[in-house]
């Protein structure tokens, strides 16, 4: 099975998720059919999660186009590095998000972190290189797997709206301990995203990547 975001994955997928757990089966019926669109442009999907960190929607959308025009429209590791912090700040950054762009921009200018050799690397190998980066922690990187390389089989156990979900859909008193979690996710291997994004969908909210 091809391990990426497609309609006929995703069909493929919501068939075998409705078949294999009932909560499933419901809220694909509510909130089906679902599709993600993965995206190729990796570099700019990782500076856009770091500008995004602990922003609304609404003002990490307005500091990301501002920041972009500055760049010329583009995410470009040498041009990110040789900029001026002072104008950087003065986009909307915070200092800690300057340090983090900056050290993305190392890493992918000195190769430490080759973008384009993901394809055939794990879901872990992904996230362990990612993490490396500072300002990437493991949710970042599973963002990254799952709406960035359009990964099908990424379960973000510590994500807090994947937690509410999972409670409010699973009927449980209390949010999810991982075990109960991995107790419940199993079954949907190796859908785990697909099942995540109606997970999300059931809160009428998804993460801001």
């Amino acid at each position: 099975m091809q391990n990426i975001m497609s309609e006929h994955t995703f069909e493929l997928g919501e068939a075998y998720l409705a078949e294999a757990d009932p909560v499933m089966a419901h809220l694909i019926e509510i909130y089906g059919p679902y599709r993600q669109t993965p995206r190729s442009d990796y570099f700019a999907v990782l500076y856009e999660s770091i500008v995004s960190q602990q922003l609304s929607v609404k003002a990490a959308a307005s500091i990301t186009s501002r920041v972009l025009l500055h760049f010329g429209g583009k995410w470009e590791p040498q041009a990110i590095l040789k900029a001026e912090e002072e104008d950087m700040r003065a986009l909307g950054l915070s200092r800690s998000k300057v340090v983090y762009m900056k050290d993305l921009a190392s890493f992918c200018a000195t190769g430490r972190l080759a973008l384009d050799s993901f394809a055939d690397a794990s879901n872990e190998e992904i996230v362990r290189r990612l993490i490396e980066v500072k300002g990437i922690g493991k949710w970042t990187a599973e963002m990254f797997l799952l709406f960035g390389m359009g990964r099908l089989n990424v379960y973000p156990i510590d994500d807090l709206g994947i937690k509410k979900a999972i409670q409010a859909n699973y009927n449980l008193d209390e949010l999810p301990d991982k075990k109960k979690m991995l107790e419940i996710g199993a079954k949907w291997a190796p859908y785990e995203t697909i099942a995540s994004l109606y997970l999300w969908r059931s809160l009428n909210n998804k993460p801001a990547v």
